[in-house]
């Protein structure tokens, strides 16, 4: 009974956050107003500005209150000139913030399409565990119906059957979060047809397949059959 009170309030907690708001948090105004000049040259995507701190040695990993290096905020930003920039000068493609999101699954998340390829043809890692919930950018992408991001991190090489600290794999994710619609089918199609693993279960043991009967999914039922 205990454990599924648990599941219940930490699945509510996660419906409210999903809903409410992105997860990822991109600078807000009043943080923009306290940031370094190196920082304010990369949000107002100055190129010039920015080549020129980094040629003075200002510290490329140095992190705003949100733990967000200038990396982070050029994906914010979807600048893929200064993202590039930034690259070429050494930043870390694959750091994290302080929620533990790195570039990738920002960019998979705003179903933004350049900075994703561009994130992971840097060397942004598709199997790097994100988020306060231990996911990946797949687990996210799925769960938003972002087709052709599933599809790009697949091909990646996302650990297709990783299962979050709420007991959800990306299948179960599409299903769950998802609403049955036209991206979701092809999300779940992609996804077995990448081999993801019908018969993981919820912590509730639970299969995909009843979770999509329960909710009348019959094209997501006939994928899973």
């Amino acid at each position: 009974m205990l454990k599924k009170f648990v599941y219940c309030t930490l699945f509510s907690i996660y419906l409210l956050s999903a809903s409410d708001s992105k997860a990822q948090t991109p600078p807000s105004s009043d943080e923009v107003t306290q940031y370094s000049p190196f920082f304010k040259a990369v949000i107002e995507g100055d190129v010039e500005k920015t080549q020129k701190y980094i040629s003075q040695g200002d510290d490329l990993e140095q992190r705003d209150t949100a733990g967000r290096t200038a990396l982070h905020i050029a994906a914010y930003e979807s600048n893929e000139e200064m993202f590039t920039l930034l690259v070429q000068a050494g930043s870390n493609v694959n750091a994290f913030e302080n929620d533990e999101y790195d570039v990738v699954t920002i960019a998979a998340v705003a179903n933004d399409i350049e900075m994703l390829e561009l994130a992971l043809s840097s060397g942004g890692d598709a199997k790097n565990t994100t988020s306060p919930y231990k996911g990946t950018a797949l687990i996210a992408s799925a769960h938003l119906g972002h087709v052709k991001v599933v599809e790009m991190l697949l091909k990646a090489g996302s650990n297709i059957d990783h299962v979050n600290n709420l007991g959800w794999t990306a299948l179960l994710e599409a299903i769950i979060l998802g609403n049955g619609s036209s991206n979701y089918i092809k999300v779940v199609e992609l996804l077995m047809a990448f081999g993801a693993d019908k018969a993981i279960t919820d912590n509730q043991g639970v299969l995909p397949i009843s979770h999509a009967r329960q909710r009348g999914y019959t094209e997501i039922v006939h994928l899973l059959e």
